[in-house]
């Protein structure tokens, strides 16, 4: 089992043919995703080699759903141009959008989101690493030789580097899905989505979630999790050493005053009968302990 993304996807690339999403789709195919089209108006009824598949390229997300199927589609455009490619998946009713560009407008970001959730559609992102679904589905940058193995693990981050890291701490159990939703202070996909989407999975024994320092999303998790989720969680926050009123590289991990710091994150989440772990490989031996 996995959550939002199965063998069965079937996946656009909007910006497939620039240099990001060339890259990226030639990783996503050699991992086994079913990559059936890009989206370039310009580029309309021609086609790209990636290593000898040729994928299609399509002049709208509309175009491409009616030729393929396709019910997935990855965002690789520049952040001007984000808001009218969201936009445009939304028009055409595509249930997922993994939408990786760094920098989006916040104001952008609201405005999709919303867009996006009356039209019933899911956004992940932005300024994520995406999901993957070991064995099944990898659709962004999250490289799928790290765990390779479906597994019994849920793994939901804001942070894509520490999404890899334990992801490779922990490839001998391996993960039903892993999903970065970013670290902007706006998501489309939040930590709360995830953990009711892997409470419900009957094949995630075990749920990571890691966060990291500013806003208060993973105290709201905590609070869904005392609440609603009967499953074992472990977390991690990002940021005990990071000194108040600096950003931490991504636009949401600021802290002011006491809010948003990673010893308050921390003890909600241990209120809520999360173990949380100090570093990387502490949460990941928690994990182990767990299972």
């Amino acid at each position: 089992m996995a959550i939002f993304l199965t063998k069965q996807s079937k996946i656009l690339v909007q910006g497939m043919t620039g240099g990001e999403g060339m890259k990226h789709t030639r990783r996503m195919l050699a991992a086994g995703t079913d990559v059936v089209g890009g989206v370039n108006p310009r580029k309309a009824g021609r086609t790209a080699d990636f290593d000898g598949i040729s994928v299609p390229v399509f002049g709208s997300v509309a175009e491409g759903m009616a030729a393929t199927g396709a019910d997935v589609s990855v965002v690789f455009v520049p952040p001007p141009f984000t808001r009218a490619a969201v936009t445009e998946a939304a028009d055409a009713s595509i249930p997922l959008v993994v939408v990786i560009t760094e920098g989006v407008p916040v104001h952008d970001t609201v405005r999709f989101r919303r867009y996006a959730e009356q039209r019933g559609t899911r956004v992940i992102g932005p300024n994520c690493p995406g999901l993957i679904s070991p064995g099944q589905s990898d659709a962004g940058i999250i490289p799928a030789d790290i765990a390779p193995d479906a597994g019994r693990i849920g793994l939901v981050s804001k942070s894509g580097t520490l999404t890899y890291q334990l992801m490779y701490e922990l490839r001998e159990i391996g993960f039903s899905t892993a999903v970065g939703i970013g670290g902007d202070p706006v998501v489309g996909t939040t930590h709360i989505d995830c953990l009711a989407a892997f409470e419900d999975d009957p094949e995630t024994e075990l749920i990571v979630l890691i966060g990291e320092i500013g806003g208060d999303a993973e105290e709201r998790a905590a609070a869904y999790i005392a609440e609603h989720v009967t499953k074992p969680v472990v977390g991690y926050i990002a940021g005990f050493t990071a000194p108040e009123g600096k950003t931490m590289g991504h636009a949401g991990a600021i802290v002011s005053g006491s809010s948003g710091t990673a010893h308050a994150k921390q003890k909600a989440l241990e209120q809520a009968g999360v173990r949380v772990g100090s570093t990387p490989s502490q949460t990941a031996r928690l994990v182990r302990d767990r299972l």
